[in-house]
């Protein structure tokens, strides 16, 4: 259960972040928060940076929610191997994606590297996706303590 909440938070939470990306991007507003990974302000940003710190923050979440899905993936013996490698595959996206979120910044947002942020976005949810597909498959908990109670009894 909890496998399949974490997944469908973090393919939520990146669904979300996809927009808000193409948001910052398409309304030109990417560089109205010059450094990285803080906004001149600080962590409590001013009204003027509010939309990309807002994407920074979300950001920041959506990664931590995809690497905590990846240590449970990992960590669960029920977990097919593909659920681990998409979940793996997924998580070292999420570490691409802030390093390359940082160069984006840093290079005054290169067409190259907004692009390859982007495509790098879309490999990451379409891992998120395969994971959380894997999570629905996963036996339920009632079927697992049947199935434990049924061996003890033989």
């Amino acid at each position: 259960m909890l496998l399949k909440t974490l997944s469908v938070a973090s393919l939520c939470s990146l669904f979300i972040l996809i927009f808000i990306g193409g948001y910052v991007s398409a309304s030109g507003v990417g560089l109205t928060c010059p450094h990285w990974p803080l906004c001149p302000a600080g962590l409590v940003p001013t009204y003027d940076f509010i939309i990309e710190y807002f994407h920074r923050s979300v950001a920041a979440t959506t990664a931590l929610l995809v690497i905590l899905t990846m240590a449970f993936t990992l960590k669960s013996k029920v977990s097919p191997g593909g659920m681990k490698i998409s979940s793996m595959i997924a998580s070292g996206a999420a570490v691409g994606q802030i390093t390359l979120g940082a160069a984006v910044i840093v290079e005054r947002l290169h067409a190259t590297l907004v692009t390859t942020h982007l495509g790098l976005g879309l490999v990451m949810f379409s891992m998120t996706l395969l994971t959380t597909m894997y999570a629905f498959k996963l036996p339920h908990e009632d079927a697992k303590k049947k199935n434990t109670v049924a061996r003890a009894a033989k």
